[in-house]
């Protein structure tokens, strides 16, 4: 299955797996497919699983005190996440958690995630990796947000994230960069 091939190559850019722990692992993980515009996850239900996305794109948003959409994370194909503080605390969630466009994943119950951690050293490894880098690109965004101009952010997101201009909506992208979707418009039009 392309899907677990995907899973193990991404498992081993960030930790040297053996084979038999590449198989274990992806054993734990199971296909689920999202349509366009399903919202997997509601604020205030607990997170039960962690997803890799083979094809698609999924993300997190919450509502601010004025029902505004902010975008926390976008997953597009051959990424990993979820709406990890639920997921991990098992607690209901302040977050939402949709697919913004058909997608196959790869779903891990919170059970077996976190026997692996237990199982395989390996895993608590990776586990460790990708808790470190979500700290820190939550970090850059929080950064980023608070030192660059609407410019600046929107400039960034060409360089560094393309396809993102190329997959996501306006009302997608001004929630992700915190802009108004009329502002954006203003950008993309010089």
């Amino acid at each position: 299955m392309q899907s677990i091939q995907s899973l193990k190559q991404l498992l081993s850019y960030l930790v040297e797996f053996t084979e038999q722990e590449l198989e274990l692992i992806s054993s734990c993980f199971k296909p689920k497919s999202f349509k366009r515009n399903t919202i997997i996850l509601e604020k205030d239900e607990i997170c039960k699983e962690f997803y890799f996305v083979y094809k698609g794109c999924l993300r997190t948003y919450f509502l601010d005190v004025e029902g505004r959409e902010r975008t926390r994370y976008i997953m597009l194909d051959n990424n990993i996440g979820t709406a990890l503080s639920s997921f991990v605390y098992q607690k209901p969630s302040f977050e939402y958690l949709d697919a913004l466009e058909d997608s196959e994943v790869l779903a891990i119950s919170h059970f077996d995630f976190y026997r692996l951690n237990k199982e395989v050293p390996n895993f608590t490894f990776f586990y460790q990796k990708m808790l470190e880098m979500a700290y820190s690109f939550q970090n850059k965004r929080i950064e980023d947000l608070i030192m660059l101009t609407t410019k600046e952010r929107y400039e960034q997101l060409i360089k560094e994230r393309p396809e993102f201009i190329q997959r996501l909506s306006n009302k997608i992208i001004s929630s992700y960069l915190d802009i108004a979707q009329e502002t954006l418009s203003r950008l993309k039009s010089k």
